[in-house]
């Protein structure tokens, strides 16, 4: 076996992996819950809503059906149509019917949305560098690129 081929004949990892894995989830969910707090004390905008409004300006004309929003997030329908309402009831995003088929409804940003998420982008992209791109050298990033897009394609190959 090769340096960088995984392991497949073992049913458990092994005590580094498990070590390994531990660490990288626990870093993950400890950079994710300082990110998620800044957003929230700096824009009073949730990572969820974030994630939203990101999709939304990144959209063609600011409009997603739900489905393509839900599948844009990573989201289950229930759970985006729950959080829709909130953020519609806040302005950021309206619902509209969807002129290609009336069964279908687009979640469109709205101008305070936008300006929202724009407001909330410079000091989320700060938050980003200095508790992630800062703490890691361009060698490092590159590693983390690579391993990321290697686990990327393990989950979307179907396996």
């Amino acid at each position: 076996m090769t340096e960088g081929t995984p392991l497949r004949h073992r049913q458990s990892p092994t005590p580094d992996e498990l070590r390994t894995w531990r660490g990288f989830i626990e870093t993950a969910q400890a950079l994710n819950g300082r990110l998620s707090s800044r957003l929230h004390e700096e824009s009073a905008l949730s990572p969820g809503d974030y994630a939203v409004l990101l999709a939304l300006s990144e959209a063609d004309g600011r409009r997603l059906r739900s489905s393509e929003l839900a599948d844009a997030v990573g989201w289950e329908r229930s759970r985006l149509s729950h959080h829709i309402r909130r953020m519609e009831g806040r302005g950021l995003i309206r619902r509209d019917d969807c002129a290609v088929d009336y069964r279908g409804a687009e979640v469109v940003l709205t101008d305070q949305g936008a300006q929202s998420f724009r407001s909330a982008s410079v000091p989320h992209l700060r938050a980003v560098r200095e508790l992630f791109v800062d703490a890691l050298t361009p060698a490092q990033l590159e590693q983390v690129d690579e391993i990321t897009k290697a686990l990327r394609h393990h989950l979307t190959s179907g396996r």
